[in-house]
């Protein structure tokens, strides 16, 4: 047997008692891409088939297989799956709710090592959070259609261009949109909601809650490209709904320009496994042409957590990670001033670094060894934030989760003045410092801005029009020159070259070695 390895933190709830035997489980399988040839990422036939064997002999239902998203989908009881799995299922009480869930982890027969990435779906507690603030007291607060001006977005509306946004809960009616749109002087776009895996849009009368993320998201990116058609894709809030709602976008026809998370969490809230699918996930997208942009956390450099950490899906480095500021505009609407966000550590911008991706190939040596974020800040602070209206209420609402949608209109735009995608926008970014406004002044409870890039506010706030420019010009300008990288220690360096070998699948010997090298890691605090 082979094992995946994916412990969850005990901090994600109480256990209570095992699962009833005869309730039934939906697990996705994740599969590795069947080519190297990075325009063929499909799962390959013989895997594909390896999966159906394993469910057929252990007794599980084949509900859906799809090649294109490396995913095949069973269900079963739970008897059947926690054997089929080598795994133990448990009740655990979350916030008052009682979840399924398990600890340790995942097996698998031999025939399938190194094909399958990841099992989704037996942990049904919350995969993620949403990433936006309501303001505190009553501030003026700014619309989207006045940042894009601060921004300098070049004039258009991203006729013809689709932007996806991916939520995890709550819902928006239309009356809200129309409410919105027509105090903004402008036509509703055409906005489709899109289930998937049972979740629906349904709003929950609650503008503190998911509502209010589902309603900022779609006022923002409306108001900054009210031409671009949004299709809203509603998710289950687990590993594998998170996973799928991504995949529906990702595949869609026409495929959007862009697509908006503003839902995350702490990457020692995720398993290896669950990191792997969902970088992997957004490497398609990427490779589409798709620009995936994510919100960086609203909780300062900890995350909310006990030490500096990531936020992840925005520390995947196939994902444009969105920083908070705080905007200044003038009596003309023009950009006054700006500085990190910061308004203490339950609400500030997040950014720091990953401890399980590299750094990507466009971000420069002096960011280090590993994946560095934010990428690209917008106004964030709740007492700049955003106007809206929300199960009909106004109010203004802030946090990074605005800066994702933000974004997408922005490439919404861009996409449809250059008449391409512009899915390798974060190469593009980084070679051209001057298409941003570096932001010097500020921190977030853990990292200060600085000249160039830095962790508190990435690569600084977008100038639109100096972005179209260098997208514009049909070649990608040449990077500016980097030193290298500091030495790493002597733990971080062995770990850096065992991590893939021991996240990955064994037998024998080798799983205990490479259980052995997890503890380790774990120890030092390098996993």
């Amino acid at each position: 047997m082979s094992r995946i390895q994916g412990s969850y933190r005990p901090s994600l709830g109480t256990p209570l008692s095992p699962v009833p035997p005869e309730q039934t489980v939906a697990v996705t399988v994740v599969l590795r891409p069947g080519s190297a040839d990075s325009a063929d990422l499909d799962a390959a036939p013989a895997d594909v088939t390896a999966v159906h064997t394993f469910a057929k002999d252990h007794g599980l239902e084949v509900v859906e297989t799809d090649a294109a998203a490396r995913t095949v989908r069973l269900r079963g009881d739970v008897g059947a799956v926690a054997r089929a799995f080598d795994t133990d299922l448990n009740l655990y009480d979350v916030d008052g709710r009682t979840l399924r869930g398990r600890e340790g982890t995942v097996a698998l027969p031999d025939e399938l090592d190194d094909a399958v990435v990841a099992v989704l779906g037996l942990d049904e507690r919350p995969a993620a959070r949403p990433r936006f603030r309501p303001a505190a007291a009553a501030p003026a607060g700014l619309t989207a259609v006045q940042v894009a001006k601060a921004y300098d977005f070049p004039a258009a509306t991203g006729s013809g261009q689709t932007i996806a946004i991916i939520e995890l809960g709550g819902g928006f009616g239309t009356s809200d949109l129309t409410t919105y749109f027509g105090g903004l002087g402008l036509s509703t776009p055409k906005v489709t909601a899109v289930g998937v895996q049972g979740a629906a849009n349904e709003p929950g009368q609650d503008p503190n809650g998911a509502d209010g993320e589902v309603l900022l998201d779609i006022e923002v990116a409306g108001a900054v490209a009210p031409g671009a058609a949004q299709v809203v894709y509603f998710g289950p809030n687990t590993d594998a709904g998170f996973l799928a709602a991504i995949n529906a976008a990702a595949k869609a026809t026409p495929a959007p320009a862009a697509i908006s998370i503003s839902w995350g969490g702490p990457e020692s809230s995720w398993t290896a496994q669950s990191l792997q699918a969902f970088d992997q996930a957004f490497a398609t997208a990427r490779a589409a042409g798709i620009v995936v942009l994510a919100a960086a956390g609203d909780s300062g450099a900890d995350d909310g957590t006990s030490g500096p950490v990531a936020d992840f899906p925005a520390s995947s480095p196939n994902v444009i990670a969105c920083g908070g500021t705080r905007l200044t505009i003038d009596g003309n609407g023009a950009w006054a001033g700006e500085s990190v966000w910061d308004d203490g550590a339950n609400s500030a911008t997040g950014g720091g670094y990953s401890k399980t991706f590299h750094r990507p190939t466009w971000q420069p040596a002096t960011v280090g060894s590993y994946r560095g974020l934010p990428d690209i800040t917008g106004n964030a602070d709740p007492e700049s934030g955003y106007k809206v209206v929300v199960d009909g209420k106004s109010g203004v609402i802030g946090g990074t989760s605005a800066v994702a949608p933000l974004l997408a209109g922005l490439v919404a735009r861009l996409v449809q003045l250059t008449g391409k995608p512009v899915g390798d926008l974060a190469t593009v970014a980084y070679a051209t410092p001057t298409a941003f406004t570096d932001i010097t002044s500020g921190n977030n409870e853990g990292y200060a801005a600085g000249k160039g890039w830095d962790p508190a506010s990435g690569l600084g706030s977008p100038v639109g029009s100096k972005l179209l420019a260098a997208l514009g010009s049909g070649t990608t300008p040449t990077p500016p020159p980097t030193n290298p990288p500091p030495p790493a220690d002597a733990d971080t360096t062995l770990w850096t070259a065992t991590r893939s070998w021991a996240n990955g699948l064994h037998t024998g010997a080798n799983a205990k070695a490479a259980k052995a090298v997890l503890a380790w890691a774990t120890a030092k605090d390098l996993s």
